[in-house]
């Protein structure tokens, strides 16, 4: 059994054959699809994907941060109306990104602290998203951290010390098709971090690993991910997905 952390099988990119990828996936092994929130815009699709397949897809309620724009309150308020009259298995994705805009880092912050907050009242984990922004993000982590802090380090793509500091935080690796990548780096030293430690994700319909790059991801392709780790650890496809599934039900608590 394969667990996917990490797949927006919402997306529009999967309207025409929405069914066909979760039966792709299933015949892949798949069977556990984690479903991250981006903002409000995306929520109607997200409660209609859970009651299409109520056995198979697992939500997540947040305030992605490239979704930080000037309405960020009345997002925040939506997603907190949506922890309190519904039951999600994880606050995510959440997070810091720098990429596209750095003009409205305290915001993200903001938003970000608020809702690792919000899951901790909940008790629940957080599946946090850096891009280019590993120190900010561990500036809020080291103010946040203690025992009821746990969660995901979505799509990681750092260094090994970087790993290790997310790691101390109690939060598992999330490894999909960057690891698969030529210039993925993150293959050279995933060996030196214990299998213990991660979980596997497609961040589909986004970066689909090797030989699939550059078209559309889907969770059937995990499978890539897990050859790949395979690879890297020495040991059988079978363990490799075993051991990532029960990483993820320690994290999501099922």
């Amino acid at each position: 059994m394969i667990t996917d952390t990490h797949t927006h099988l919402y997306s529009s990119q999967f309207d025409e054959d929405q069914e066909a990828t979760i039966q792709r996936a299933k015949e892949a092994g798949v069977s556990r699809f984690f479903i991250p929130a981006i903002d409000s815009s995306y929520t109607e699709r997200m409660m209609k994907l859970e009651k299409d397949y109520p056995d198979d897809v697992f939500l997540m309620m947040g305030l992605h941060p490239t979704s930080v724009k000037e309405n960020y309150l009345e997002e925040l308020a939506h997603v907190k109306e949506w922890i309190d009259k519904k039951d999600f298995y994880a606050i995510g994705e959440i997070g810091i990104d720098l990429y596209w805009d750095k003009t409205l880092l305290t915001q993200q912050q903001e938003a970000f602290r608020t809702q690792i907050k919000w899951a901790k009242e909940k008790k629940l984990p957080i599946v946090i998203h850096c891009r280019d922004a590993f120190n900010e993000i561990f500036e809020v982590l080291e103010t946040e951290k203690g025992d009821d802090l746990r969660g995901i380090f979505h799509c990681f793509t750092g260094t090994l010390e970087q790993a290790k500091i997310a790691i101390s935080y109690n939060m598992k690796l999330g490894i999909g098709g960057v690891t698969t990548f030529k210039n993925g780096k993150i293959d050279k030293f995933l060996n030196e971090i214990d299998l213990k430690h991660i979980v596997l994700e497609t961040d589909s319909p986004y970066l689909a690993p090797t030989p699939y790059r550059g078209k559309r991801n889907e969770s059937a392709y995990i499978t890539n991910v897990v050859d790949k780790l395979v690879d890297i650890y020495g040991v059988s496809f079978n363990e490799i997905a075993e051991i990532t599934t029960q990483n993820s039900k320690e994290v999501f608590g099922v």
